[in-house]
């Protein structure tokens, strides 16, 4: 195997990968030889535009709409993945939802919206993929989370809460799916800033974040968060499992 293309062969899933964070890990993930699905809930451009970009840089892709927080759309990508790749080898469950919101503001629907996509949706997606992660015995789930489950955040009590248990849940699936060759990480970003970010939500995060509280003194590009999770799907880390790779620039040191 190409030491320029270390996942050649193998198969991903990145959910929420029309845009922004996902979708840089779903090119990534794409040059680092993988072959990727993309999915996006219901912006079918958005993620037909991502597997353009994969398919033009030599890779292979393709766009799958479906709603993660429904057992049956989470079954229906993996079981995609499968169909059209032959083999699924890597797990990421990036997606999710994120409104600003005062708690005494979060209504029930959107309480359960957040939980369903970040903490439901990676569980129907792993139970779903478990049988296909371990066939080869280097299977891969990467659950993205974020450093606000860490510290905590304003006016995002639903968002913390779901990426909190999403941590949780790393170790649990990290203990129980080890014995069947799959590894089970979270990497967890700081502040991301992307080309075309709307300029207010920027701010708002600068301003959560506290620029000078970062040790490398700027924000993440998506590459950086991508380059991370190319290295915990490849070999040169298959023994670490159960563990939350801060990718925050010292924002956050655990």
């Amino acid at each position: 195997m190409s030491s320029e293309k270390p996942l050649a062969g193998r198969v991903a899933i990145v959910t929420g990968s029309g845009r922004r964070i996902g979708r840089e890990i779903a090119e990534s993930l794409a040059r680092a030889g993988a072959a990727v699905v993309v999915n996006a809930r219901s912006n079918q451009a958005q993620a037909d535009e991502a597997v353009k970009a994969i398919e033009k840089a030599g890779g292979r892709g393709v766009a799958v709409l479906a709603d993660v927080s429904k057992r049956q759309d989470a079954e229906r990508l993996v079981a995609t993945a499968v169909d059209k790749f032959g083999r699924l080898d890597i797990l990421v469950n990036n997606a999710a939802v994120r409104a600003k919101r005062a708690v005494g503001e979060i209504t029930d629907e959107e309480w359960r919206e957040v939980i369903g996509v970040i903490l439901d949706g990676s569980f129907f997606l792993t139970r779903a993929a478990i049988p296909h992660l371990a066939k080869h015995g280097k299977g891969r789930i990467i659950n993205i989370g974020g450093a606000t489950a860490f510290t905590g955040a304003d006016a995002h009590a639903h968002v913390v809460a779901a990426k909190a248990g999403l941590s949780r849940l790393t170790r649990a699936l990290a203990v129980e799916l080890g014995p069947k060759g799959i590894t089970v990480n979270m990497v967890s970003p700081g502040l991301v800033e992307a080309p075309g970010d709307d300029p207010k939500r920027a701010a708002e995060r600068r301003a959560h974040y506290q620029m000078d509280r970062i040790a490398l003194g700027r924000p993440a590009a998506p590459a950086d968060i991508g380059s991370a999770v190319v290295a915990v799907a490849g070999d040169g880390l298959g023994y670490l499992t159960g563990q939350t790779v801060h990718m925050n620039g010292g924002f956050y040191m655990a």
